[in-house]
């Protein structure tokens, strides 16, 4: 049996392993949190280094790939710096070719109209593919990244607004602490309503769970989450929040829809992938990642809640 480890700066409590088929092979996916600390991390993936077939990245990602160009987040390099012999990987090569399936799959089962096709894209970095797939959609979109990154009250609208910020930002935040970007450890669980107006305005709320569930008003009845690393009681909080439907853009697997990261680290481990992933530098990665995600016929699913 193969195994795809995801160690995360996120909290323990939402820890989970499960053996899935993938590709014709046995995996195991396991999820362990280390509750925000990013050493206690490093020191996991030194012990597991070469004793796992892939590794995925939790909590944080190693850089963001926006347009092609790949941007590393220094701050969040020390946490791999022991790997030497199994390959690591951060969801980014999913976030590029499933993450885009989304706002197809809500159109063709939801087919929203009028006020229905706003969106509220929480992080349009992070999670560019997402946030693409709604913008080529045509979907009146607002991005929420000078938001929640900075607390302007500054909303975007296009990608090229969402690059045009990124090139002006990028030198500060790829040396900032993680956790002042995002929340770890047990900072996931706290509820820190901000920017309800675009809550409320939008139909479709899109991005990390996280972020959502941190930062998301008491109610949001009849609205469309699109998201994904999702537990039973993520889906509870959406429930009782009034949330019609959700759509997570990874497969359920034992009721848990896992991170992008590990799910990309478990088809890694499937095909047997033995060499380091730069996604600064590709060659044909992508294209790769492409193939494999339509041979296992992966796309994003929609629930109602």
């Amino acid at each position: 049996m193969k195994r795809a480890v995801s160690i995360s700066i996120g909290s323990s409590k939402r820890n989970k392993s499960v053996v899935v088929d993938l590709l014709g092979e046995k995996v195991q996916l396991e999820r362990i949190g280390t509750d925000g600390d990013m050493e206690a991390a490093a020191q996991l993936y030194r012990q597991l280094d070469g004793q796992v077939d892939a590794f995925g990245v939790g909590g944080a990602v190693l850089g963001l790939l926006v347009e092609g160009e790949w941007h590393p987040l220094r701050s969040v390099a020390p946490m791999v710096r022991f790997v030497q012999k199994t390959p690591v990987v951060d969801g980014t090569g999913l976030k590029e070719t499933l993450e885009r399936q989304a706002a197809n799959v809500v159109d063709a089962q939801l087919k929203p109209a009028g006020e229905q096709r706003r969106a509220f894209l929480i992080s349009g970095v992070d999670r560019y593919g997402l946030t693409c797939g709604f913008l080529d959609g045509g979907y009146d979109s607002v991005i929420g990244d000078l938001m929640f990154v900075l607390g302007a009250p500054i909303p975007l609208h296009s990608k090229r607004s969402l690059q045009r910020v990124l090139r002006l930002l990028l030198p500060v935040v790829g040396r900032l602490p993680f956790s002042w970007l995002y929340p770890t450890g047990e900072k996931q669980e706290e509820r820190h309503p901000r920017f309800e107006n675009y809550f409320q305005w939008a139909h479709v709320v899109a991005g990390d769970c996280h972020y959502i569930t941190h930062n998301m008003p008491e109610r949001m009845d009849g609205k469309v989450i699109v998201t994904n690393t999702t537990t039973p009681e993520d889906r509870a909080i959406f429930r009782a929040a009034g949330v019609r439907h959700m759509v997570t853009t990874t497969p359920s697997y034992d009721g848990r829809t896992f991170g992008t990261n590990l799910l990309e680290a478990g088809i890694l481990a499937a095909v047997g992938w033995k060499k380091p992933v730069d996604y600064g530098h590709m060659d044909g990665y992508l294209d790769l990642m492409k193939s494999l995600v339509a041979d296992l016929d992966l796309q994003p699913q929609l629930q109602e809640l």
